[in-house]
């Protein structure tokens, strides 16, 4: 089966559950799936139930999508992402993005965990992500385009929206939310970086390294949805902090978080 077709399945499967247009989806990163359980009149789809979805298969990540409501609004989330460094091609990587753009949803918010590279930042600072440099070697967008969605070299003068960045700062403002703003570097990963790596990210530009988003990002750009980027830096980067880092450090630092988080994300969803 064509992946346009792959595509078309898995929209229509999800259509007949939901019947109508989310005003906005939400991918969460490691460790902030909580913020699903505050929606309400939630239907939740398990991935392994969609046709041609992908498994995700990292700690943190529910693999589902959970629909309802949220400060209003119809919400849709997922629960769980796909890695370039699970095994997937770009393709597959950024499947979900497409299937979100053929359901007609506009608006997408993109949530990560990330290392921490700006030194003036500290573990548990959200970052609003204003830029991003895609530092994987590859691009989603490679192959075949898919005219459907957008043309063969799209813009990326403004990857993150800024009429969406100025009211996720306004939100961070009235909700007394310290917020930051940075550029995200994505690497493949899965091992963390290198102090080295990190001090060339440093120097390239980077605020903040991870190991998603970019690929996302790239892809809902070319399918023309307006994109809102978090960060919750979980961990400084190697090299800053003499210590070594591990995966449970950032659920760790994920959870301390997560009551701003949600109500900053939920305040930004009321504002939409």
């Amino acid at each position: 089966m064509e992946y346009i077709e792959k595509i078309s399945e898995s929209c229509s499967y999800i259509k007949n559950i939901i019947n109508e247009v989310p005003d906005a989806a939400v991918i969460l990163g490691s460790g902030l799936g909580g913020l699903s359980d505050e929606v309400q009149n939630k239907i939740i789809i398990k991935y392994e139930s969609i046709p041609n979805f992908p498994k995700s298969t990292v700690a943190g990540h529910a693999g589902e999508f959970v629909y309802g409501n949220l400060e209003g609004k119809k919400v849709i989330m997922m629960n769980g992402r796909f890695h370039f460094y699970e095994g997937y091609d770009m393709k597959t990587v950024t499947f979900a993005v497409r299937v979100l753009s053929s359901l007609g949803i506009k608006k997408l918010i993109v949530t990560n965990a990330a290392g921490g590279v700006n030194t003036s930042f500290k573990p548990g600072d959200l970052m609003i992500i204003k830029d991003h440099i895609n530092f994987t070697g590859t691009n989603p967008l490679i192959g075949k385009n898919l005219d459907d969605f957008g043309p063969r070299f799209p813009d990326m003068s403004q990857p993150y929206d800024k009429e969406l960045r100025d009211i996720a700062l306004k939100a961070a403002l009235d909700k007394d939310i310290k917020v930051v703003e940075g550029t995200y570097l994505m690497m493949t990963g899965p091992s963390y970086e290198t102090p080295a790596e990190v001090r060339m990210v440093r120097i390239l530009g980077g605020d903040a390294v991870g190991m998603s988003t970019v690929s996302e990002v790239i892809a809902a750009n070319h399918s023309g949805m307006r994109v809102l980027g978090i960060s919750c830096i979980t961990n400084m980067a190697c090299g800053i902090l003499d210590r070594p880092l591990n995966h449970e450090e950032v659920i760790e630092t994920s959870n301390m978080v997560k009551d701003k988080f949600k109500t900053l994300v939920r305040e930004i969803i009321k504002r939409l």
